[in-house]
């Protein structure tokens, strides 16, 4: 009988694989390297890569999912854009959920809070506004834009309208929403556009171009998708580096949602 493996089942065999290499690797090299597997698991990226292209292919969602992981310790290189990614982090012995959400800019955040939340993280404006365009994937849960479309008025009228009849005033807490309507699975600069236009679904996305300090460089990226991505990629290149253990610090977990 022939047997069928999915994208998953290969991408945990590599990585497993790998942990054993790295655990020794790691004691004598302390620095993230994009060469940090070449020798323990020269095959880990080109295998990665195509699980994850099988599963964005199948989910879409899974490219905004995985996205996600990447400001919580993991990484991943979509298509859109790429960048040259800093191998050899390590991850953390403890693990709490509650730090790990508060860690992330709340969507009710405004543009003060949200500048002083990746301030404290040592990004600027224009990188704020660059990992912002992350949203131009995934989708929200109507919970968290509930109160935007029925209660504020920057937004457009029909936007609101088309979302309501899938977000109720009361239920529905779930039904899912894309970030980005125009092209909810193309890693573009339409979020920006639709900033422009008052259909930013958070509360904090239509921050960004709401008369504040940031509309200028949405306008610029509105106009500019290559000065987006290449901002983009720089920008989470320098949140992979964000203090990372490394070395014999931390561990290699094997499963990435908890412990060892």
């Amino acid at each position: 009988m022939a047997h069928s493996y999915s994208s998953s089942a290969i991408l945990t065999t590599t990585i497993k694989f790998c942990l054993l290499f790295s655990l020794l690797l790691g004691m004598v090299s302390a620095q993230l390297s994009p060469t940090f597997y070449a020798t323990s698991c020269p095959n880990a990226l080109s295998t990665i890569k195509s699980a994850v292209n099988s599963a964005v292919s199948s989910e879409k969602r899974m490219g905004a999912s995985l996205l996600r992981l990447h400001f919580h310790d993991c990484f991943v290189n979509l298509g859109g854009t790429n960048w040259t990614v800093q191998l050899g982090r390590r991850d953390s012995t403890t693990a709490s959920l509650t730090a790990a959400n508060s860690n992330i800019p709340a969507p009710t955040l405004n543009l003060s809070g949200l500048l002083s939340a990746f301030s404290n993280k040592g990004f600027t404006a224009k990188e704020l506004v660059a990992l912002s365009g992350s949203h131009t994937i995934g989708q929200a849960r109507c919970t968290v834009f509930r109160t935007r479309i029925y209660n504020e008025t920057n937004i457009d009228s029909s936007f609101a309208t088309s979302l309501k009849s899938n977000c109720p005033s009361t239920g529905g807490d779930n039904n899912l929403a894309p970030l980005d309507l125009t092209s909810p699975t193309s890693f573009d600069n339409a979020y920006f556009k639709n900033l422009i236009s008052n259909k930013g679904l958070l509360h904090s996305d239509q921050q960004l171009f709401n008369g504040g300090s940031t509309d200028s460089q949405v306008n610029a990226y509105s106009s500019n998708s290559a000065s987006f991505l290449t901002d983009f990629a720089n920008a989470m290149v320098k949140m992979g580096n964000l203090s990372p253990l490394t070395g014999t610090s931390g561990q290699i977990r094997k499963n990435c949602r908890k412990t060892n």
